[in-house]
């Protein structure tokens, strides 16, 4: 009778053993959504297979992308803001998110502290991790004795219909490449100074735009156009490969602006989400963007690539970002206006 009872005590324990082990893989599959991080992004995938496999190996978060355009993005948060899908918006530009702030989180990571003066996460609700500059992508073969380096070559009448820019009103990249003009040409962007040169550029274009950003930077790289108003990621990435070209920085100043991301308001593994800001701006992450693709860093003791020009090497001016983001549609307005009448 002993022996039973010693026997039935045993089994109890040992069945409120197993019992206990089955309810920890149960609250452990329950709880397996901590390790979950939704992110959308409009981002290259050179730039997600630089960061997004190292970020889960580092911290065993698993990632799920949702990749589509910027605006197509924030539309797709706006319609869940009651019940939202994605953690972080990772990607798209200051305006974007500044347009539409009651959707984000407010969150400062500390490691903004290691961040370029200038670039560092005023608002509360987006932290930078890259910056983009206005440049000129210039094929040597084709330009040969021609000196480009400044806005003020591109007026040479030996360039006319060889320059290659897209439509202002309608590439994000073309409208950035406009108010980087008016800046550096007229010191703000109403000014005559600005939109005179902007007049001459436009007869110089001989009325050819190019139907894209990327058909602008790539007709140049193939050889049917001897200059292209583009932008320093694509056109690194030639110089990179070794193609013919190399790139300006306009002597009158280049604009940078930031690739930004944020937490979304109400976002379900909040701290997980916060993990991934962090990352994006840690040292391994910004020296990752800097050797492995053409993406300008902003931490200040981040590698970069040889391909790419040291910050200290080029005159950067800054951008009324609040302004601009504000007055778009004017200054679009204005564009399309003086390039009909000067393209008649």
């Amino acid at each position: 009778m002993l022996k039973w009872l010693r026997l039935s005590v045993i089994l109890t324990l040992l069945a409120g053993v197993l019992a206990a082990c089955g309810n920890s893989g149960s609250e452990v599959n329950e709880a397996s959504g901590s390790n979950k991080l939704v992110v959308y992004t409009p981002n290259s995938e050179s730039m997600i297979n630089a960061l997004v496999p190292l970020f889960e190996k580092q911290t065993g978060i698993t990632v799920e992308l949702v990749s589509a355009g910027s605006g197509e993005l924030i539309k797709r948060i706006q319609s869940e803001k009651d019940n939202p899908y994605a953690d972080v918006m990772f990607g798209g530009a200051f305006d974007l998110f500044n347009a539409n702030a009651e959707l984000f989180e407010k969150y400062v990571s500390p490691n903004d502290q290691y961040l370029l003066e200038g670039h560092r996460n005023t608002t509360g609700i987006m932290t930078s991790y890259v910056s983009d500059g206005s440049v000129m992508l210039v094929n040597t073969n084709l330009a040969g004795d021609i000196q480009i380096n400044s806005y003020e070559d591109l007026l040479n009448p030996a360039l006319k219909g060889k320059i290659a820019m897209a439509d202002a009103a309608n590439s994000s990249s073309a409208f950035h490449q406009l108010t980087n003009m008016l800046k550096a040409k007229g010191n703000d962007y109403t000014s005559d100074a600005g939109w005179n040169y902007v007049g001459e550029l436009i007869k110089n274009l001989d009325g050819k735009i190019a139907g894209s950003s990327s058909k602008a930077h790539k007709s140049v790289a193939d050889g049917e156009y001897i200059v292209a108003l583009t932008y320093e990621d694509p056109a690194a990435s030639y110089v990179r490969d070794g193609a013919p070209v190399r790139v300006v920085y306009p002597s009158e100043g280049t604009v940078f602006l930031d690739g930004v991301a944020g937490i979304v308001k109400g976002a379900k593994h909040e701290e997980n989400a916060k993990k991934f800001i962090d990352f994006l701006i840690s040292k391994e992450a910004q020296d990752a963007l800097g050797t492995e693709t053409t993406n300008r860093p902003l931490r200040a003791d981040a590698q970069l690539g040889s391909y790419m020009t040291p910050m200290d090497q080029i005159k950067v001016i800054e951008e009324d970002i609040t302004y601009v983001s504000d007055h778009k549609k004017e200054i679009i307005e204005k564009y399309t206006e003086l390039f009909t009448s000067l393209s008649k």
